[in-house]
């Protein structure tokens, strides 16, 4: 083995060989709430729940502005503000819930993806170090294969 592939990358080598992060991290299991943080992200992060918002909002609006019907929530709409500062106070903590998880999957994947590819890494400077004792072996070989020749030449030449 070369100069290059010390000891502590054989071990760290041998040690990431052992390990089989794809079967040995598997993702906990989802709690309730993890799921319904999810679900709700998913689902007021999306164009869908704008656009029925938005037409919910405004069909508001021209009924309590129009008087078609009875006048609920007379201009300037507090309890419409009353009901989107609800919806706001309770989404937003229940997003980041969501994000939150979600970074600590990515820094799960992040830390697999680095043992991956830092075994990757010490595989191909193995591999390097091998294919140059091979190329040794056979240049020595070679090598011994000319000087046999040309002491066989020289018996000739005599």
């Amino acid at each position: 083995m070369s100069d290059q592939f010390s000891a502590d990358d054989q071990r760290r080598l041998t040690e990431l060989r052992r390990q089989r992060p794809s079967t040995e991290t598997k993702a906990p299991p989802q709690k309730l709430g993890d799921r319904v943080s999810d679900h709700v992200a998913a689902t007021v992060g999306s164009w869908r729940f704008i656009i029925i918002q938005s037409v919910i909002l405004s069909i508001w609006i021209a009924l309590n502005a129009t008087a078609f019907i009875f006048h609920w929530d007379p201009y300037p709409f507090i309890l419409l503000n009353l009901i989107l500062s609800f919806q706001a106070a309770y989404t937003a903590p229940i997003i980041m819930m969501s994000q939150n998880r979600q970074a600590e999957v990515d820094r799960r994947n992040a830390a697999y993806d680095y043992a991956v590819n830092v075994k990757a890494e010490l595989e191909i400077e193995l591999l390097h170090a091998k294919i140059d004792a091979l190329r040794e072996q056979e240049i020595q070989r070679l090598t011994k294969i000319i000087e046999k020749l040309s002491d066989q030449l020289a018996e000739k030449s005599d």
